[in-house]
């Protein structure tokens, strides 16, 4: 008969008790788990999966534009490498959007300081040829107060420019400016629309992303301007009237369908159960999509592909699902068709958290969960230290392919990078591979085998509960 020690004993009968009394008992992450999840940590320091995934991705296929044919060849290629990582089954899952096209952009100074700006139609954009004098405005907020009829027959330019943070928060307000200025120019009577980068580089590679237009208004032609471009047309203002001629060659045509892919690595005992990880396989088309996201799904495919190495004994409880996702970067779109296709086992989910921040070295660790299951997250916190992570107690979103799963009753973890230099590349030709440091996108590697390990072979769970689909509206 095998003696426990005291404080396990205790342990035991503190956890009886809170269950009798109708408190979950609190989630512990066994001792045997923790010592073979240190070692998967330093293999994974060493193992070049990652990197060997991710070049291969961004050289292989390159720019993967949602709906283009190059996205196609992704799905193909990535089917292809998850089978290679051994996973235990690897399918994939049809995701329908409508299909947006960059064929061509240009713009000019006209008048007496004639000279070309370096400009990226905004996704989403139609195509046309305006040629206006621009309006200035410094912030959004200043664009939506102007006047209705104020901007008619006018370019709308605002010249935000976004703030440099590790956790990459002044993006919040950059994004903003290119999703809601389109439509403020509008309703002030704008023909067109400029706006500085949603960037922290001052290289002349302008930044594009999506845009929206609200319903009941004409799009018109909307474009990013690159730092340099957007100070020096700035400059040309403050001596008096400018005049700009842009010209786009973009359009929505159609509708097309690609597809989320998903490996999964076999639990040893609740194979039914999981911990969901995983990046956007699709990305914008002006670089090759190494930062955003290739490294996300590389890194998560990577650390799965150690687990499933593992002798079968050694495997955690639950299974490691990795899902690339369909297209992220023009509205989620992968994200909320994987919620809906697997809304009913979202209960069987033990925490899920996403790669899409680049290839910066992960500096913190926290999780959205329960009282119960806190001690757990603490556990796994300290397990990531010897990486330089730290806790963080304050819990963030589990990233945005997952926010749809996190708001049907997903349990959240997030392992925050760091996104100092993030800003300068995203959404732009410089997302290339050598922008990637092969040591800091091992330690991303070690440290996602490190979480998924744990949380997969927790005793009990991180508070993951179906939510109720909302009501149907009243007709």
């Amino acid at each position: 008969m095998r003696v426990r020690p005291p404080a396990v004993l205790a342990g035991l009968l503190l956890s009886a008790t809170l269950a009798h009394a109708g408190t979950p008992a609190p989630t512990r992450i066994p001792e045997a788990a923790l010592a073979r999840a240190a070692a998967l940590q330093q293999a994974a320091l060493q193992d070049r999966t990652a990197w060997e995934l991710l070049e291969g991705l961004t050289t292989e296929v390159g720019p993967r534009l949602a709906g283009s044919e190059a996205d196609a060849r992704a799905v193909a290629w990535t089917v292809a490498r998850f089978r290679a990582l051994g996973f235990d089954r690897v399918w994939t899952e049809p995701v329908t959007f409508p299909k947006w096209e960059r064929r061509g952009e240009s713009a000019q100074v006209l008048g007496p300081s004639p000279q070309p700006l370096h400009v990226t139609a905004l996704g989403g954009s139609p195509g046309g040829t305006v040629e206006a004098e621009v309006v200035g405005f410094p912030t959004l907020e200043a664009l939506q107060q102007a006047a209705p009829g104020s901007l008619a027959g006018k370019i709308a330019f605002v010249d935000y420019r976004m703030q440099r943070a590790r956790d990459g928060k002044g993006y919040a307000t950059g994004s903003r400016v290119r999703a809601a200025g389109p439509s403020a120019a509008i309703r002030a009577g704008a023909i067109g629309y400029l706006m500085r980068s949603a960037g922290t580089d001052s290289h002349r590679l302008p930044h594009t992303g999506m845009t929206r237009f609200e319903p009941g208004l004409v799009p018109v032609p909307a474009a990013a301007l690159s730092a340099p471009d957007a100070d020096q047309l700035a400059r040309l203002l403050a001596r008096g009237p400018v005049r700009v001629r842009m010209a786009l060659d973009c359009g929505w045509d159609g509708t097309a369908t690609s597809y989320n892919v998903i490996g999964e690595v076999r639990g040893r005992r609740l194979p039914q159960e999981m911990v969901l990880i995983g990046g956007h396989l699709d990305s914008w088309d002006l670089g090759t999509g190494a930062i955003d996201d290739g490294a996300g799904v590389a890194i998560t495919a990577a650390a799965a592909h150690l687990i499933a190495r593992l002798p079968p004994a050694q495997r955690p409880a639950r299974s490691i699902r990795v899902v690339a996702f369909a297209n992220e970067e023009q509205g989620l779109w992968g994200g909320r068709a994987y919620a809906e296709a697997h809304r009913a086992e979202v209960g069987r989910i033990q925490l899920g958290a996403e790669s899409d921040f680049g290839a910066g070295r992960i500096y913190a660790f926290s999780a959205k969960v329960p009282a119960q299951a806190q001690a757990a997250v603490a556990q796994i916190a300290q397990a990531l230290a010897p990486l330089g992570i730290a806790l963080r107690r304050e819990g963030e979103s589990c990233g945005p392919d997952l926010g749809p799963v996190q708001a049907v009753g997903m349990a959240c973890a997030a392992l925050a990078q760091d996104g100092t230099d993030y800003f300068d590349l995203h959404h732009t030709p410089d997302d290339t591979l050598d922008k990637v440091d092969p040591a800091a996108l091992a330690q991303n590697v070690a440290a996602y085998a490190t979480f998924a390990y744990l949380a997969a072979d927790a005793d009990g769970g991180f508070g993951s509960a179906p939510k109720p689909a909302p009501a149907a509206a009243a007709k």
